[in-house]
């Protein structure tokens, strides 16, 4: 990744080299994503009534209510409920996302530079026009 990060630093790089390492990075960046797509997260509510199960993509598969447990919840209660258990398991698939991401060659150099991997190059355009 020799050339994306010239480029995030703002120096200049092999205009071919660096579009060839972009297209090694987009193919990773794309057989990850479609392995999470493929990969299923639970979440429950903090009361273990409600168990909801989505895809990798974010797509709500499954919702299980425990009768048993049921019987103590108004709808109100049980919206919340299974709200809260979908918010969980969206949240296991966004830690497990940031983990297939964390290797990413170039992870790190967009978090040296605040975030932004194009914020030295956009001010140098800016600078020198």
């Amino acid at each position: 990744m020799k050339e994306i990060e010239a480029f995030a630093e703002g120096r200049e790089g092999d205009l071919a080299g660096l579009l060839r390492e972009i297209n090694e990075w987009t193919g990773t960046l794309a057989g990850r994503m479609n392995d999470l797509a493929q990969e299923r997260m639970e979440g429950m509510d903090a009361a273990g009534v409600v168990r909801a199960r989505v895809s990798g993509a974010g797509r709500l598969l499954g919702l299980t209510i425990d009768s048993r447990g049921l019987r103590g919840l108004d709808n109100v209660q049980l919206a919340e409920a299974v709200k809260e258990a979908i918010g969980v398991a969206h949240t296991a698939m966004g830690d497990r996302l940031t983990e297939l991401m964390a290797d990413l060659p170039g992870a790190d150099a967009s978090a040296q530079a605040g975030g932004d991997p194009l914020a030295p190059h956009i001010a140098r355009v800016l600078r020198e026009g």
